[in-house]
């Protein structure tokens, strides 16, 4: 039953991936909102519900190591697993200055965990810090795409279908995201019990990999449709929020415990350097490429990485 779970999680997730790329570059044109911003907020908010409703759901469990496990599990596949496939399937090219600032705003994100953990608790008052931080961030970044579009006067492209229709689509592939990743973590979660591991490697490993198949969807998708802007602005963005909105949505309604917090700021660094590696790949980061060995580098980083956790 575990592979019918796999199968079913897998397939529902791969066309709710290509679903939301069209609804979300839809929204662009109807709201005159680059595709940018797009990348990191609407997608990268419905890309990051399945890792919002497994933390959720663990940290009432009563396990939640596999709440915060996903989460940073889900930002190392992100890097390593998803920008490593797509690079080796067809090289990102980067169009856009911004994501620069933007990977700031990950590793001061990733930062404010390693400090919030110190004390063994992630609560209400720090996830409300994260909720905090990322409305500051989401209002920024729609400004600075709004005043960039006054100012350099740019033009989009005429909207193919009407705004409900979009507001649908996106809708409805969250729900599809979400019904996908369940399955799939349903699935993934009875076989990797079966092999006697521990919650956190549970969580970081094939949790994480299940809630990140929509990111590898979405960034496949954006790829093929040449919508690189998304492509990579999904994968930081989705980290952005797995953080802030995730975990701090979680820690909001129930605080969580962290087990071992050497291991924890272990898996961090790991984040930290996989996100290094990311930033010297992108230079220059105008009309910047990660080619298929960059990929292939970051791809072998992550099997290592999951290597030495078993």
């Amino acid at each position: 039953m575990a592979y019918i779970w796999l199968i079913l999680g897998f397939t529902l997730l791969f066309y709710s991936g290509n679903w939301l790329v069209k609804g979300s570059t839809q929204l662009s044109a109807h709201f005159k909102i680059s595709s940018l911003v797009i990348g990191l907020t609407v997608v990268a908010f419905g890309t990051s519900a399945p890792e919002l409703f497994v933390s959720v759901k663990a940290a009432f469990s009563g396990v939640p190591d596999i709440a915060i496990g996903n989460i940073v599990g889900s930002n190392i596949a992100n890097i390593g697993l998803v920008l490593g496939l797509v690079a080796m399937v067809m090289p990102i090219v980067i169009n856009s200055k911004g994501i620069w600032f933007d990977w700031v705003i990950m590793i001061i994100a990733t930062l404010m965990l390693i400090l919030f953990s110190t004390n063994g608790v992630i609560g209400f008052w720090e996830g409300f810090a994260f909720l905090t931080a990322l409305m500051l961030y989401l209002s920024w970044s729609v400004w600075q795409s709004r005043r960039k579009s006054r100012k350099e006067a740019l033009t989009y492209p005429t909207p193919e279908i009407k705004l409900p229709t979009s507001i649908i689509i996106v809708l409805g592939s969250f729900v599809g995201l979400y019904f996908g990743a369940e399955w799939l973590v349903k699935g993934a979660t009875e076989l990797a019990r079966t092999w006697g591991v521990s919650d956190r490697v549970i969580g970081i490993s094939i949790v994480a990999f299940g809630t990140s198949v929509p990111e590898l969807a979405t960034s496949l998708a954006a790829i093929a449709k040449k919508e690189n802007d998304i492509s990579v602005g999904n994968i930081i963005g989705s980290n952005i929020f797995n953080i802030w909105a995730v975990l701090g949505a979680t820690a909001v309604v129930k605080p969580l415990g962290i087990a071992n917090i050497t291991m924890l700021r272990i898996d961090l660094l790991w984040t930290i350097l996989l996100s290094v590696m990311l930033l010297i790949f992108m230079i220059p980061l105008k009309n910047g490429i990660i080619n298929r060995w960059k990929g292939v580098l970051l791809f072998l980083v992550y099997i290592y990485y999951i290597y030495i956790l078993f």
